[in-house]
């Protein structure tokens, strides 16, 4: 997917309300430096309201990331489904990167932790996870 393919010019564009369906994919994820996104399929939906003078956004993503589990490292899915309505900005943009605030509202909606649901997680790393564990020494009297 080529990201600019997702950049909207607002001057370019008529007033009223548009509407940018996309899908951001592992292609996507994987041109993004640093993401704590391996990939991912996301459907995403981005309704722009453009005034004379200003604009509303409204976006919504559905679909699953890949994301590296937290305690076991194995890859693991998280299902995304969010919606922002409300953009500040500073000053009237002269374009918008739909497909990097698309992201940015997937970044935000993960949760803080990334593990497998209980059981979930590679066998070989929690049995290695559990060797190590430091295990509580009561005080003696």
């Amino acid at each position: 997917m080529d990201k600019k393919s997702h950049i909207v010019t607002l001057d370019l564009l008529g007033l009223g309300s548009h509407v940018f369906d996309f899908q951001l994919d592992d292609a996507y994820f994987s041109e993004i430096e640093g993401s704590e996104l391996l990939g991912g399929d996301v459907q995403v939906n981005v309704t722009l309201n453009l005034r004379e003078y200003d604009f509303d956004l409204h976006i919504a993503v559905k679909g699953l990331v890949q994301v590296t589990c937290d305690r076991c490292l194995d890859e693991m899915d998280i299902v995304v489904d969010a919606e922002e309505c409300e953009w500040e900005w500073d000053e009237q943009p002269k374009q918008l990167d739909l497909s990097w605030l698309a992201y940015e509202l997937i970044i935000v909606n993960l949760p803080l932790v990334h593990s497998h649901q209980d059981g979930g997680c590679n066998p070989e790393m929690d049995a290695l996870l559990q060797n190590h564990l430091c295990a509580k020494v009561e005080d003696e009297e």
